[in-house]
């Protein structure tokens, strides 16, 4: 459900709404029953919920995390409260996937500082996964129908970003995204691996971490038969994986793969966690607390999450 302050109850309730009776049942909502039944309320779906897992004809299973302080939870604002439920919702879900009990999480959006404020110092869902789930490193994707990016580092820093692509970091980001775009149905995939700095550094003169770093990598990755290229010059890069010269670009850092994938396609880009044990997928938005609970949030990137998804859980992926 994510942060429950915020519209993931309400993308909820409208993505059930437009499923079938077999996919909603199919479906395990994790988090506050009474806010759910509050958004079916919002919203006049008329949903039928029910604290099962076994459940039929188009019944909605729920899985109710009640946590401290539920009280306390204000519609759209922060609060250490909502932090706490968003984080205790995501506990579950791990759980329930490693027991085996659902096959794929796909998650609403939490607020980090409203995380922070409730003492779970994590710095988004894909740190807070690779946490829950033992993994010793996670990356994230941003899928969309055009344009897909994998991210060398995420949530950090300009100045820390520069400083942590390693060559080992950059040789595992494409490994990781070589692996998964396999795993979907593309057998030779082709990825690009952008630079971090200006024109590729200008031959040094901005920066060598091109030479030192990324194209070391490139070069350990193709030498594994992987059809990687690069360092490409970031203003160019996309532009050419756009026209669908690549499959995937490997960014540097947060802002240069989100900036683009969310440019050409805000609403059907998704949120991928690659690297850990369970599958993952999430909306690529956030909690929007200045429009929630007022029955108006778009569920169009909800939909799309839970769409990746199943292409993953078909495709094996684990």
């Amino acid at each position: 459900m994510g942060d429950p302050a915020g519209i993931g109850p309400e993308i909820i309730v409208k993505t059930l709404l437009e499923m079938s009776e077999h996919d909603r049942s199919n479906s395990v909502v994790i988090g506050n029953l009474p806010r759910l039944e509050r958004a079916n309320d919002l919203l006049g779906a008329k949903l039928v919920f029910e604290e099962n897992l076994d459940v039929k004809n188009g019944v909605v299973p729920v899985a109710y995390v009640e946590t401290t302080g539920e009280s306390d939870i204000v519609d759209g604002q922060v609060t250490a409260a909502s932090g706490e439920a968003a984080y205790r919702y995501v506990e579950k879900a791990v759980q329930l996937n490693l027991d085996g009990d659902i096959s794929v999480i796909v998650t609403a959006p939490l607020n980090k500082a409203a995380m922070h404020m409730a003492g779970h110092k994590y710095d988004g869902h894909t740190e807070l996964l690779a946490h829950l789930t033992g993994a010793k490193s996670s990356f994230m994707l941003l899928a969309g129908p055009k344009l897909s990016a994998i991210h060398v580092t995420t949530h950090t820093s300009l100045k820390n970003a520069a400083e942590r692509p390693s060559t080992q970091r950059v040789l595992d980001t494409i490994r990781i995204g070589n692996e998964h775009f396999k795993n979907i149905g593309i057998s030779k995939p082709r990825i690009a691996v952008a630079g971090l700095n200006p024109h590729c550094g200008e031959g040094g003169l901005f920066g060598s971490e091109e030479s030192d770093r990324i194209a070391p990598a490139i070069e350990l990755a193709r030498a594994e038969g992987i059809n990687a290229v690069g360092p490409i010059s970031g203003d160019t890069v996309f532009y050419r994986a756009l026209k669908g010269e690549f499959d995937l670009v490997v960014a540097q850092y947060h802002d240069q793969g989100h900036i683009p994938t969310k440019l050409i396609a805000f609403d059907e880009t998704v949120n991928v966690s690659l690297g850990l044990p369970i599958y993952r997928t999430s909306v690529d938005h956030g909690t929007a607390f200045d429009i929630a609970w007022k029955g108006i949030a778009n569920n169009t990137n909800m939909k799309a999450a839970i769409s990746y998804a199943l292409k993953m859980v078909a495709g094996g992926e684990g």
